[in-house]
């Protein structure tokens, strides 16, 4: 732990932009390769990246699920940490490892004997990118234990303020993914290529060299040691409790866009492959800020446990600057470069009009989505998970009956973009008022004040 950063002493500007800066840098050079994974699969056609788009709708759920794990077991080592209780921080890391293992067999599991019934849910009227579909899912399946460990090893390090070890350790796999990925997808000298198979077996080969590489390395950097992980039945209670908001607001996440790729669908598989493009442009801005998100959790957790409130106010203020200007910036981005971006993935011009179309009216959401995630960070790190969560799950909700109207209106697809701009402007600007409220009432003084 010599390596980690103590955020409740010195500058807070520094210390935040100095620890999100290995967590963004992760998060860039994971955004850069899945969008050169989406250029390599756009070379298959828009029916294999309309397989792989529908069958990552089940990644992503797994994902938002590894959180009812991940949040609570972050929010608690942090503060923990803070108030220089190492004990209980090895156990909830010990708690969360165990808890997130159970939960990815179980997950995979399921998927894997449901393979056909959650592809065909999407009706996508072909009968080789179904096929596609549920090869990609059951060995996308088969990595989610790993994908869980690793979500967990850089949840503990940044809880504990290290974010350079998971920086080292992604690039390596990113890098890794990258050279199988055209070797897998395509083939090599007389060997042929796995297509989306291959895209597959890329991301499950690197995620397991990821896993490897944490549990190598973690014991020395992050100081644990297997005799020290003890199950905790009253903490992995409290881990779960305070997990359970975010990871609803993320599955529900997951689940609705499920229902609107429904929605998209209904206007042609290359409309559902423009979104999967979509959302990989879309993720320079999310991913990126997500780096600054978990500083300022780590943060305003750290500080907490210390129980100095006044900094976590200033923390706030700081963090909410950076993330707007940075919203900012992308909004200016995506609108104004909009088919300069997409014409790097698809060629065809119905794809590209409706690619260009869909970042730009996402463009407009960008700050405030920005907004939102920094305001929900500071509530998860207060330990107060239902806050963002309650918002997010009421608003992105809605989606589905304005994506329905607004599709039937003259907008058409376009009204279904509009739909996911206007919930994430609401949410923005709700949360940074509800905070702003809840730090005049609650974060000065004591600590029993916010209890």
């Amino acid at each position: 732990m010599s390596k980690s950063i103590n955020l409740t002493k010195g500058s807070i500007s520094r210390g935040l932009i100095g620890f999100s800066i290995p967590i963004v840098a992760t998060n860039f050079i994971q955004t850069a390769y899945n969008m050169v994974d989406m250029m390599w699969i756009g070379r298959l056609g828009s029916g294999a990246v309309a397989a792989i788009g529908t069958a990552t709708f089940f990644v992503s759920l797994a994902l938002s699920l590894s959180e009812l794990v991940a949040t609570g077991s972050a929010v608690r080592i942090s503060q923990s940490i803070g108030a220089e209780n190492k004990a209980d921080a090895k156990t909830y890391i010990g708690n969360g490892f165990l808890m997130a293992f159970v939960l990815a067999i179980i997950y995979s599991i399921v998927f894997i004997i449901f393979r056909k019934q959650v592809i065909g849910f999407f009706e996508l009227g072909d009968a080789i990118i179904e096929r596609d579909a549920i090869v990609y899912l059951v060995v996308s399946m088969i990595s989610v234990v790993f994908m869980y460990f690793n979500t967990m090893f850089v949840s503990v390090a940044n809880s504990l303020g290290d974010s350079k070890l998971p920086f080292k350790i992604n690039v390596i796999g990113f890098a890794l993914n990258a050279v199988l990925d055209p070797l897998l997808i395509f083939g090599i000298f007389n060997i042929k290529g796995l297509g989306v198979f291959g895209a597959a077996l890329a991301t499950l080969i690197s995620r397991i060299i990821v896993c490897v590489l944490f549990f190598v390395k973690s014991k020395n950097a992050l100081n644990i040691s297997d005799n020290e992980f003890k199950f905790d039945k009253a903490k992995a209670i409290d881990v779960l409790k305070l997990g359970a908001p975010y990871a609803l607001q993320r599955v529900l996440f997951s689940a609705i866009g499920i229902v609107m790729a429904k929605i998209i669908v209904g206007f042609g598989f290359t409309a559902i492959a423009v979104q999967k493009i979509g959302v990989q442009v879309e993720a320079i801005s999310y991913m990126t800020i997500a780096g600054l998100n978990r500083a300022m959790r780590t943060f305003v957790g750290q500080n907490f446990g210390a129980k100095k409130l006044e900094r976590i106010r200033s923390g706030y203020r700081i963090g909410l600057l950076l993330s707007t200007v940075f919203g900012l910036f992308i909004t200016a981005v995506l609108v104004i470069f909009a088919k300069q971006i997409f014409s790097v993935f698809l060629k065809d011009e119905q794809a590209l009009q409706m690619g260009i179309n869909y970042l730009k009216i996402i463009g407009y959401s960008q700050v405030f989505m920005c907004v939102e995630m920094i305001s929900g960070a500071a509530f998860n790190g207060l330990g107060k998970t239902y806050v963002p969560s309650i918002v997010s799950i009421i608003f992105t909700a809605l989606r589905i009956p304005l994506a329905i109207y607004l599709s039937t209106t003259f907008l058409g697809l376009s009204g279904v973009w509009w739909s996911i701009s206007i919930s994430s402007m609401v949410k923005g600007v709700l949360l940074m008022v509800l905070f702003s409220i809840y730090s005049k009432r609650n974060l000065k003084g004591g600590i029993k004040e916010i209890q």
